[in-house]
């Protein structure tokens, strides 16, 4: 197990080297991650190398026993190339030119930034793949393209188009271009995909949806190219057993990265999954918890942090890295929430339980200049030790006598959530909901309706995972596809059969709706997927207020507190079983969920965006009719429990306290004993879990 932080000597006030070593040290940490930002200190002038400070560094960390991932320096040019090639500059929407002065801003296919960077990355690998402390490379930093519109980004994205079409007839064809007098009679009348403004007589930008997505898939193949590109240059000097690891923003990630695609071209993906913290982490953690984190961070609560655990072991369905995980705080000045006592475990352990094979914090200090000056590391501005570094250095200790059973952890689940980027990215582009509150399009459709379903599942006590479409799903017991809104027939066939085969399939309201290229289906809703389902609709309709329901199902039990939420489908049943009902003099006359067998399965299908008590009343009716029981039954609702295997086939179980108040957990079916304490677990004796607590028993 890899424990440590994003280590920036070169940022420090003065040289205390062997004081930060002697700290780390201290605080159990067995690596660092170093070197992302380091170009212009490595080649302050163009073809100067100087690598002496880095080596210094190096050595001592292998004196003292740290290890050290390097990342390749190419994300933040040095002044002299954007001075001597402005030409390697990004171009954004509507020819907005980057300038000098932040980070990620270059065009990253332009001939002279790859000559440069092809340069760099030789200089550091070649140099720094022997030393003994270097452990493996990480390429570039949180990657992406900046949706960039440069001319030769065009052009490549025309002979792109020219490859996967043919001509500009089946284009014609494929995106319905005699729309609005767009038919193309040859490739150089294709318009810049500029973002569409949307509003006025003067509308203008790109407005249609299937070229929005291929643009889009576009990006993010330039994106996994780029990092392909640096990853074979790399391989020329790797020693044997050292790795290459590329860390994706956390979660949902960025618009223009494929999680899928940059894990296949990588030894272990990473992430980075910032989280909320304080009240944020309250298992019922509600719109408090939403404010105690910076402005970009849309959720909060105790499933957030399981969803970004299983997302990162999503891309190869294998163990992954946390690479930037909160120290002191996370975001801007303004945005200052140091995690309560226990919280910095918690979340620790969680990712852990979920397969991480490595933590690193960013970042070992506090930074004293910089856009990130209040971006708090694990040592704050007077480079102390403080209550953050004594708690990590608990976790490091634990780490140095327990890593090697928490390492290479398979995890058990029973339910998979088949994540879809085309269908987030043709639904940012035209999205289902608004806003909550505002009538205004909600860009974060796709992310929105993914949560509330895996939320869903999570309170249900599910044991969850993230499957993408080129992978297998078919041995889960339930399958949830979230608005599966773009996909080929041969996708929604193979849905049709998971069922078929005796799985449980559950959709939601879009999924089907429209083909691989954005187009809507001309078959009445759910198309392809409309007999499985045993119900269509032919409209539908955004909900103004959320409407109550009434159960239409023996055995299935609603709360009063259960709410469709901003979406209704107008469901005509054709065989299917109605669940629940809208409650409500016009919607009331449609079924807002139901569900039917299926060959040796069942499919059900939810045409609403269901508030948290209505999601946990249908996740709990799905695991009862595939059989799946929580692993506890009863358990108080701020503790969660999950487990996974050990490489040696131990079972793990994973007890994790989300709130203030101690718990005190009695007739558990499991033996066994207490990682931490040595203590003795069984049906007869008592498990206590303090606040914010967490217990791991090896089943015996």
């Amino acid at each position: 197990m890899l424990f440590g932080a994003s280590y920036y000597w070169e940022y420090q006030p003065y040289d205390r080297l062997e004081e930060d070593i002697r700290l780390m040290r201290e605080a159990g940490f067995s690596f660092v991650r170093m070197g992302d930002s380091i170009w212009s200190l490595c080649e302050p002038e163009e073809g100067r190398f100087e690598f002496g400070w880095l080596e210094r560094v190096l050595d001592a960390l292998h004196r003292a026993a740290i290890k050290a991932v390097l990342v390749t320096p190419t994300y933040a040019i040095p002044p002299w190339l954007a001075r001597k090639h402005p030409e390697v500059m990004a171009i954004y929407a509507r020819g907005e030119r980057a300038t000098f002065g932040g980070r990620q801003n270059v065009n990253i296919v332009h001939p002279a930034y790859r000559y440069y960077a092809e340069r760099i990355i030789r200089q550091v690998a070649s140099r720094f793949a022997p030393h003994p402390a270097v452990i493996g490379f990480q390429l570039d930093n949180e990657t992406g393209t900046g949706l960039i519109y440069n001319p030769d980004v065009f052009q490549r994205f025309v002979e792109y188009l020219k490859k996967k079409f043919g001509s500009v007839e089946r284009l014609n064809e494929i995106w319905g271009l005699t729309y609005w007098s767009h038919r193309l009679s040859d490739w150089a009348d294709l318009w810049p995909p500029e973002p569409r403004v949307p509003h006025g007589p003067g509308a203008s930008g790109n407005t249609n949806p299937g070229y929005d997505l291929e643009w889009r898939r576009f990006q993010s193949q330039l994106t996994t190219e780029f990092l392909a590109w640096q990853a074979a240059i790399v391989r020329e000097y790797l020693r044997p057993g050292q790795f290459l690891t590329q860390d994706v923003v956390g979660g949902h990630g960025r618009p223009d990265a494929d999680r899928y695609q940059i894990a296949q071209v990588v030894d272990i993906l990473a992430e980075n999954p910032y989280h909320p913290t304080q009240d944020g982490l309250l298992a019922t953690a509600g719109e408090a918890g939403r404010r105690a984190g910076p402005e970009w961070m849309a959720e909060s609560g105790p499933w957030s942090l399981f969803l970004k655990g299983d997302l990162g072991r999503s891309g190869r369905q294998a163990n992954f890295l946390v690479t930037e995980l909160n120290a002191l705080s996370i975001g801007g000045a303004h945005s200052n929430f140091p995690a309560y006592d226990g919280q910095w475990r918690l979340a620790a352990y969680t990712y852990i339980s979920r397969g991480a094979n490595g933590l690193a914090y960013w970042h070992w200090h506090t930074l004293h200049y910089g856009w990130e000056t209040y971006w708090g590391g694990i040592l704050n501005h007077d480079l102390e030790p403080n209550r953050c570094y004594r708690e990590i250095s608990r976790i490091g200790h634990e780490l140095q006598r327990y890593g090697d059973l928490l390492t290479d952890l398979r995890v058990e689940a029973d339910v998979a959530f088949l994540y879809s980027q085309d269908s987030r990215y043709a639904l940012e582009f035209q999205p289902c909901l608004t806003v909550p509150g505002r009538l205004e399009p909600d860009p974060r459709s796709y992310q929105r309706i993914f949560d509330t379903f895996y939320r869903a599942f999570f309170d249900a006590r599910a044991q969850t995972a993230v499957v993408h479409p080129p992978q297998r799903f078919e041995d889960f017991r339930v399958l949830v596809a979230p608005a599966l809104y773009i996909a080929e027939e041969a996708l929604l066939e193979r849905l049709v059969r998971y069922a078929e085969n005796g799985g449980h399939l559950v959709l939601t309201f879009r999924c089907g709706y429209a083909d691989e290229f954005a187009r809507a289906r001309w078959q009445r809703a759910p198309g392809p997927l409309r007999r499985a389902v045993g119900a269509s609709y032919q409209e539908y309709s955004n909900l103004l207020q959320p409407l109550p329901l009434r159960a239409a199902a023996e055995g299935f039990v609603l709360s009063p507190a259960a709410r469709a939420e901003a979406w209704a489908d107008g469901l005509e049943l054709e065989g299917a079983t109605p669940l629940a009902y809208y409650d409500h003099p016009h919607f009331g006359r449609f079924p807002a969920a139901v569900s039917q067998p299926y060959g040796r399965g069942r499919v059900t299908y939810i045409g609403t965006l269901p508030n948290a008590a209505f999601g946990r009343a249908l996740a709990a009716w799905v695991l009862a009719q595939a059989g799946l029981r929580p692993l506890i039954a009863d358990l108080p609702e701020a503790v969660r429990v999950s487990t996974a295997r050990t490489r040696d086939g131990q079972r793990l179980w994973f007890f994790t306290n989300w709130s203030w108040e101690p718990q005190a957990l009695r007739e558990l079916p499991v033996r066994g004993t207490e990682l931490f304490s040595g203590a003795v677990v069984g049906p007869e004796t008592t498990l206590t879990l303090g606040s914010w607590d967490v217990r791991i028993v090896v089943e015996r």
